[in-house]
């Protein structure tokens, strides 16, 4: 992700591309032959890299010191907002779409929407569904039309109350690779 960033601020790069490590020799310091693609982590990578372009973040915020690597188990973005909580909870109605785009549950598009929709009226949960806000997700990092769902919540219980909501195919079992023979 590091160097990613290099790139992407160095050589003003578009676009980084990742992949899961392949094995094609056996060596006794390489993963063996019969090993997976870790496709939840070359995942993750392209979700902490589409948070670099899109939404601001820089790669400081998603790996550091204290955690260098991406969780496996979430994505970078909720990762990132489990460790702000003192970020939130956003008032939708009035913070800035930078704040907004923070948001877990909240896409650049869904962004801007609430960003030009709140300009004609203050959004409730009803509208935000409308916009396409996934609010499974931010309900825990939001407050609308001075409402707020599960305030105070510590960081684990709210991992665990995404997590069982969580449709995610990485959680539900192993994913493997369809094989071309």
């Amino acid at each position: 992700m590091y160097t990613a960033h290099q790139f992407y601020k160095g050589f003003s790069l578009k676009r980084v591309y990742y992949s899961g490590y392949v094995p094609v020799s056996a060596d006794s310091r390489l993963p063996d032959m019969q090993s997976r693609v870790p496709l939840v982590r070359e995942n993750r990578l392209y979700q902490a890299d589409w948070l670099m372009r899109f939404y601001g973040f820089d790669v400081r915020e998603l790996l550091n010191d204290e955690h260098p690597q991406l969780e496996t188990e979430i994505d970078p973005k909720l990762s990132w907002a489990l460790r702000n909580l003192q970020v939130f909870p956003i008032d939708i109605n009035k913070d800035d779409l930078q704040l907004i785009l923070r948001v877990p549950g909240i896409g650049v598009q869904s962004a801007q929407k609430i960003v030009k929709a709140r300009g004609f009226g203050r959004l409730g949960w009803e509208q935000l569904k409308k916009i396409g806000v996934a609010v499974n997700r931010a309900r825990y990092f939001i407050s609308c039309a001075g409402e707020q769902h599960h305030r105070d919540r510590p960081q684990e219980q709210i991992r665990q109350f995404i997590l069982n909501e969580s449709k995610s195919k990485y959680q539900r079992g192993a994913v493997q690779q369809g094989s071309l023979f």
